[in-house]
């Protein structure tokens, strides 16, 4: 296998000189065989194979943690921390962790937190930050630091890392955020700074790509439950109740789908890797009418990137977008909720009907994080550290079938992680919910 295996290499800092790892000297710490990670030990990007297939080609990462040599001296790092884009629960982990661990581990003392997202890099003053002040901080929703969409001027944020002396730069962020990284490091490169840039992803939908998963999601699907529930409660208090919940997912319907399998409330899902359908046979309004007559009650969850293409829109609204460049999308909930009550007006006008609509969006992404998840952003957090102190830059840190890698940060800005509706966990969503297949019942 190690002949057919393809190693993704990393860009290296070339300019600086290798020396000792403090943590030889570190009191927690007790290097033996095996602690420190060789140039050699890789993450498999997969671990199920054909073994009648040969040609199947191996595609392998570095594997993350701490070198025994490192190329920066810890007293001449200046390190920048960054967070863009909207709130996830756990970034204010990932702070604290970066800060402790920079810290406690490389005993780095000049580090410094970038308010308000990219546009703070050149528009705002840094906030010098250490481990007492940050102390608390995994206990706080959202982001002490302050983020904000857009403001990405690749000019001035890069002349300000110059001029600032920061040559550890550690940012946070999602999708966009990373297409952004990825320019600031090509920049670097260009200007020959020795400054290391990783990204540390953060997504809420868990819609970025090669990693096993986004820090933030678990506590998510776990708060998404509250809402299902109470929709429930609500759906099956009332003659021909509704509970229609909206959830994050704008292009993939991951929370949806995990919160689905976990509620066993939920009756019908629907998430934007899927179509669906209203009127007709085999669509959605005949399914739910079957279901009211079956038990009197239905949930539906729906992520919101559901059916955008079947909500009418105005011309503006078709050119509208937001700071970080996406289409804005209208309402799925709202509009589902008109839909289904012109149904029932126009099919049952004398009935009963209840449609409970909950949207509970920004209870979810302004939480703290979960016990799991504040574990997996210190993980995070520490493997970046290992990584930039090690000289490599251009990368961005995540579990790869549960064991952490670094991973060039260009392949993760371009990579999305979608729902697979031909494997085996959409099918067994259906089982649970027994939904129609919209998709096939249409085409058919």
């Amino acid at each position: 296998m190690a002949d057919a295996t393809s190693i993704k290499e990393l860009p290296s800092l070339t300019g600086l000189h290798q020396r000792r790892n403090p943590l030889e000297e570190n009191p927690f710490f007790h290097p033996s065989h095996g602690f420190y990670i060789t140039p050699s030990d890789v993450v498999l990007s997969q671990v199920v194979y054909d073994l009648s297939d040969a040609s199947q080609p191996h595609v392998a990462y570095h594997r993350a943690g701490p070198r025994r040599e490192i190329l920066y001296e810890p007293s001449s790092v200046k390190a920048a921390i960054v967070t863009c884009g909207g709130l996830c629960p756990g970034m204010n982990t990932v702070i604290r962790e970066l800060v402790v661990g920079l810290w406690e581990l490389y005993g780095v003392r000049e580090i410094y937190g970038i308010p308000a997202g990219y546009r703070g890099f050149y528009s705002m003053e840094a906030v010098e930050l250490n481990p007492k002040l940050v102390h608390n901080w995994h206990k706080k929703g959202g982001t002490v630091l302050a983020t904000s969409r857009g403001g990405f001027d690749l000019c001035k944020i890069v002349d300000a890392i110059q001029q600032n002396g920061y040559n550890q730069v550690y940012i946070i962020g999602g999708d966009g955020t990373m297409r952004g990284a990825v320019k600031i490091f090509d920049e670097v490169s260009r200007r020959k700074l020795e400054v290391g840039i990783t990204g540390i992803p953060k997504t809420v939908d868990n819609d970025v790509g090669i990693i096993d998963r986004s820090f933030g999601f678990q506590t998510a699907v776990e708060m998404a439950q509250e809402a299902i529930s109470a929709a429930h409660v609500e759906a099956e208090s009332a003659v021909n109740g509704i509970g229609l919940v909206k959830l994050m997912g704008r292009s993939t319907g991951h929370i949806a789908l995990h919160a689905t399998l976990s509620s066993r409330d939920v009756d019908c899902c629907l998430i934007p890797e899927m179509g669906f359908y209203l009127e007709g046979k085999g669509g959605l309004f005949e399914f739910l009418e079957q279901r009211l007559k079956d038990h009197g009650h239905a949930v539906l969850v729906v992520a919101e990137g559901a059916g955008q293409e079947m909500i009418p829109r105005t011309e503006s609204q078709k050119q509208e977008r937001d700071e970080s460049g996406n289409l804005v999308f209208l309402d799925v909930g709202v509009w589902l909720k008109s839909a289904l009550k012109e149904w029932w007006e126009r099919e049952h006008p004398k009935e009963l009907f209840t449609v409970k609509y909950i949207d509970p969006t920004y209870m979810i992404r302004a939480v703290p994080a979960n016990a799991t998840d504040n574990l997996y952003c210190t993980l995070l957090a520490h493997s970046s550290i290992h990584g930039v102190m090690a000289g490599y830059t251009g990368f961005v840190s995540g579990p790869i079938n549960g064991n952490y890698a670094y991973i060039p940060l260009e392949e993760v800005a371009q990579t999305k992680n979608e729902v697979n509706t031909s494997d085996p966990k959409w099918a067994w969503v259906r089982s649970v919910t027994n939904q129609p297949d919209f998709e096939t019942n249409f085409k058919g």
